[in-house]
């Protein structure tokens, strides 16, 4: 298959539900609203000779509008010369077809048959059309009108029933293009050890006994659905290679769905599964090429003739997310992986008979090879890089200005969930909505919209953040700086209705600013590889108690808005990840404030708080598991790899446990970073506000997000701050810890005029610094600011670079301890 040159376009997403009647309105101007009633039947007329899979979306589309409005719905087919026949008003019909399958004169804005996943919406009449450029692309649109008339992609797998209603409405965009702003969408599903592996084996796909073509059926549902289309399949030890079972394959080929797969799996062989020492020695190029080559060529040969399934992965690394063997240097394997590269390639010409540059792969260079990369090894032109992130949703690097003219292009491989150091978060997904949009959307600037992987885990408790990605995906454009908030309250509308969502969107936006100031995970203080014992928090007490208590509002909210007729999916979309994040901090606020409390009386209050918490985690996910008939038996789990966070606590002695202050260290300043007084920046940048991002959810950087160093003016950001004393006091700052491709960012203070300091923000590796930065979710700056005299300060940090994101400003007496939060 021919790499297709990717197009791009502004795609308009809504979600509008109306509860009162709206005719539909013949097709001449651009918007107009589309509705269906329960008081007609619909009919779905699917064009003559179309693909088996947009039949099959066009039946579930008829299922789900059943659902929806409790409405007859046939499914008939259109034959090419039927559109001018007279409209039956007796019915309401919706025509599903590709362009190359209709006529040139249909009074349609038709999408061109070589567009990449594109499609159209024509209101005519009593009528809809909706016609793709190929197969994907009218199946989008199927989809794409399902949600907009209040059916969740979730249907199946949060069991997210739509309410029945009489009526529904959508704004129609008459003859707009829709197409997707990347090119290869979709999901990783890694470390599923604990939720989905079990769930499949013990109880979905049984007869299997492992992630088979069952589950992944409904993975691919899943993905058309988000209108994704790309797979990197489990790869963990237990789970059985993707391709080792061809219903797995068959399930792919079915629902079109591409299969690539990850930095450590090249070649599409899963080397956990399939290498086998024991038969086939060392996974060592230098030692043991030949073997090495026979395995990869292995399963080339089996994909003969199947081109328009894989993306292939080149280059090496050892197995399971290890470095490469065999080298003796680093230069050793800058040669051994050029060599590799250059084997891969040639291994697919001869096999599939045409130039490599014609099929797609892509480059991964994921921890220690992205070090190769920047000591200068050569990518082919034509080979996708795909940058990751640090694992902690920060990505390590980007496509410099040279880089984005490459014919390959870039993407991004995006952790939503991680195993690793400095700690785990498998459990509960609480990446900041904000941070995503951010780092995908500067992501996007710098070229990267060939290729988008997430990395969710076991799929669920991830549904909305996979969502909001895939969205990104779809549409960069679908959600701005300021309406980050608006796509969860349109997400909380379609799933639970406009009566609750207002409130539920305050609760997650307080949800996932709590996690951004500390992951559930990490409320241990605790770390792994090598792993570490929990501790006290660095909470002071009257955060401690502040944060116990923003909990606690929360779980009322929800306990509030909980709908009857929709509680399963209440449950596992709402409560669950709530209430789980609710109780885990729980366990360690108690045991803290047990620590610290002079009552032996009241600290045994607060131990047994701590233990009933723990308790709590354990029924709650004992529920989900009993959910929907057992549906979900086996699917959570809520101590993954049985970190120290998720066991019993033990009382703590501070004598011995800490020195750490955990008094009240409130600072004579605190301002947020959109609580500036004047800005400057050098054309075309100005200064951007982005909500639900950092501690104070309204972060500012520089847009646009094209990454540009300043070499003579420099942007800055000026802060007023008042002060009753004077003599020696801090400056403190807290950053992002976003990474720069040189590590060269770099920020400078002024107070009052006079230079307080310069100071290098990045972090490089995984050094001490990074593991705190990314824990905590800053990177701090401390600079010594000697108030000549009382009142009024000014306050300005100058920026060397467009992509650094300042959080908050605080300014501390001399002898104060600077506490976790401000």
């Amino acid at each position: 298959m021919n790499i297709i040159q990717l197009t791009k376009a502004i795609v308009v997403y809504t979600l509008l539900l109306s509860s009162s009647l709206q005719l539909a309105i013949a097709a001449v101007s651009n918007n107009q609203t589309y509705t269906l009633t329960n008081d007609k039947p619909i009919v779905l007329m699917l064009a003559q000779g179309s693909d088996p899979l947009v039949k099959w979306a066009s039946e579930t589309l008829a299922k789900d509008l059943h659902s929806r409005l409790a409405v007859k719905v046939e499914l008939k087919t259109w034959s090419v010369g039927d559109y001018k026949r007279p409209q039956n008003s007796a019915q309401q019909s919706i025509f599903i077809g590709q362009t190359k399958q209709l006529n040139t004169d249909l009074p349609i804005n038709l999408p061109q048959q070589q567009a990449w996943e594109s499609f159209v919406y024509s209101a005519q009449a009593q009528s809809l059309y909706i016609v793709g450029s190929d197969v994907r692309g009218t199946v989008y649109g199927v989809f794409e009108l399902a949600e907009r008339l209040g059916i969740s992609p979730w249907i199946w797998w949060a069991d997210a029933t739509p309410e029945q209603v009489d009526i529904v409405s959508t704004n129609i965009e008459n003859g707009k293009i829709h197409q997707p702003s990347v090119q290869y969408r979709g999901i990783f599903l890694n470390d599923e050890d604990w939720s989905l592996l079990p769930w499949a084996a013990k109880n979905f796909d049984a007869k299997q006994q492992n992630i088979g073509g069952k589950t992944y059926q409904k993975i691919f549902e899943l993905l058309l659905r988000l209108k994704a289309n790309t797979i990197w399949p489990a790869m963990h030890p237990g789970t059985q290679a993707f391709f080792r079972n061809p219903a797995n394959q068959q399930m792919a080929r079915q629902y079109h769905i591409f299969v690539g797969s990850s930095h450590a799996e090249p070649m599409l062989r899963n080397n956990v599964d399939e290498w086998d020492k024991n038969t086939m020695g060392d996974y060592n190029y230098v030692n043991n090429r030949q073997q090495v080559k026979k395995y990869w060529q292995q399963r080339v040969e089996q994909l003969d003739n199947q081109l328009d399934l894989p993306l292939f992965t080149i280059g090496m690394r050892g197995i399971h997310d290890s470095k490469m063997l065999g080298a003796k240097s680093q230069q050793d394997s800058l040669d051994i992986l050029a060599q590799v590269l250059d084997d891969q390639r040639a291994m697919l010409t001869q096999h599939f008979k045409q130039d490599a540059k014609t099929i797609p792969q892509m480059f991964i260079p994921y921890k220690e090879v992205l070090a190769l990369y920047n000591l200068g090894l050569k990518v082919p032109e034509d080979v996708t890089l795909v940058w990751p992130d640090d694992n902690y949703g920060y990505i390590r690097r980007l496509s410099s200005k040279q880089e984005q003219q490459r014919i390959g292009g870039s993407g991004v491989y995006y952790h939503l969930s991680y195993w690793g150091r400095p700690h785990d978060y498998l459990w509960l997904s609480t990446t900041q909505p904000g941070l995503i949009w951010y780092e995908m959307s500067r992501a996007y600037a710098n070229g990267a919209n060939k290729i988008w992987i997430a990395n969710v885990g076991d799929i669920k408790p991830a549904e909305y953040n996979t969502e909001f990605f895939l969205d990104l995906a779809w549409d960069i454009n679908s959600i701005a700086a300021n309406s980050i908030s608006k796509h969860k309250y349109n997400w909380l509308t379609r799933e639970f209705g406009l009566a609750v969502a207002e409130q539920l969107t305050e609760v997650f936006n307080q949800f996932y600013q709590l996690a951004f100031i500390r992951r559930p995970e990490f409320m241990g203080w605790s770390q792994t590889e090598p792993t570490t014992q929990t501790h006290l928090t660095e909470f002071n007490l009257d955060t401690l108690r502040e944060r116990l208590a923003a909990y606690q509002n929360m779980l009322a909210a929800v306990d509030k808005h909980k709908p009857i007729d929709k509680s399963s999916a209440y449950f596992q979309l709402v409560e669950y990840p709530i209430k789980g994040a609710y109780w885990l901090n729980a366990k360690f606020i108690y045991r803290h404030l047990a620590a610290l409390t002079p009552n032996s009386q009241q600290a045994d209050v607060y131990m047994q708080q701590a233990e009933d918490a723990h308790t709590q985690i354990k029924l709650l996910t004992q529920y989900y598991n009993s959910l929907s008939n057992g549906k979900w038996q086996h699917f959570m789990h809520d101590s993954p790899r049985s970190q120290p966070v998720f066991k019993p606590v033990q009382a703590i002695d501070t004598s011995v446990q800490s020195t750490y202050n955990w008094t009240n260290q409130t600072p004579l300043v605190l301002k947020q970073a959109g609580e500036f007084s004047q800005t400057s920046a050098p054309k075309p940048y100005a200064w951007q506000q982005i909500s639900q991002l950092g501690f104070s959810q309204q972060a500012m950087t520089l847009a646009p997000f094209t990454a540009e160093t300043f070499a003579q003016q420099q942007a800055w950001i000026e802060y007023q701050v008042e002060l009753a004393t004077t003599g020696l006091h801090k400056v403190h700052l807290r950053f992002l810890p976003i990474h720069a491709n040189d590590f060269n960012h770099q920020i400078s203070v002024e107070a009052n005029g006079r230079p307080l300091g310069e100071v290098y923000i990045n972090t490089k590796g995984r050094s001490e610094q990074w593991k705190q930065d990314v824990l905590r979710n800053y990177h701090p700056v401390t600079l010594p600011f000697d108030v000549k005299k009382a009142g009024k300060q000014t306050i300005r940090i100058y920026f060397n670079h467009s992509n650094i994101v300042l959080d908050q400003l605080a300014v501390f007496a001399n002898d104060q301890q600077v506490p976790y939060q401000l």
